[in-house]
């Protein structure tokens, strides 16, 4: 019961970060680019044990389906609060792609917090040109490719740097 309550915070935490990032104008000339502020509750889940929850098999760990969960469930509320139907089609692709990058990264255990969160930035960033280039059906759009790169890089070590910084006190309050 108090893992749903927790799980519950988190998915309202992370829906009051897309509600603040929809306020943030941050953009330099190119469509798309955002923060991914609620992608910090995702990294949180996949640190929140210190070993990633990890078994010998194919299933994913505890953390891992906890921010799969919660991840969706925000991209759908969000899209329907803030947002469109294609909204919600484009950041179910990019938290698709993102979401594997960052497991991948963090099974393998060569990143660190900053890498892993690199890996789900620039990833969701080409899960979101994909999707961009079936919608219009034209692969333009690709050219957008080097400077989301660059995008999701900075704003995903943002974002690992803050996870650093919140991860004991996640970690802390479940030892309680």
């Amino acid at each position: 019961m108090r893992r749903t309550v927790e799980l519950g915070f988190l998915l309202a935490l992370s829906l009051i970060l897309s509600y603040v990032e929809s306020l943030i104008p941050f953009s330099f000339g190119i469509p798309g680019i955002k923060l991914g502020l609620p992608n910090l509750i995702v990294l949180l889940l996949l640190y929140e044990t210190p070993d990633g929850g990890q078994k010998k098999s194919l299933h994913l760990p505890k953390g891992a389906r906890e921010a799969l969960l919660v991840n969706g469930l925000r991209i759908v509320l969000s899209g329907f609060l803030f947002s469109n139907l294609y909204a919600i089609l484009y950041a179910l692709a990019g938290a698709a792609f993102s979401f594997l990058a960052m497991l991948l990264g963090r099974r393998t255990k060569r990143f660190s917090m900053v890498g892993v969160s690199i890996l789900g930035g620039v990833f969701h960033n080409i899960g979101q040109i994909l999707v961009a280039m079936l919608v219009v059906e034209t692969f333009a759009v690709a050219y957008y490719v080097p400077f989301l790169i660059v995008a999701g890089t900075v704003t995903g070590a943002l974002l690992g740097f803050v996870g650093i910084q919140l991860l004991p006190y996640l970690r802390r309050d479940n030892r309680e």
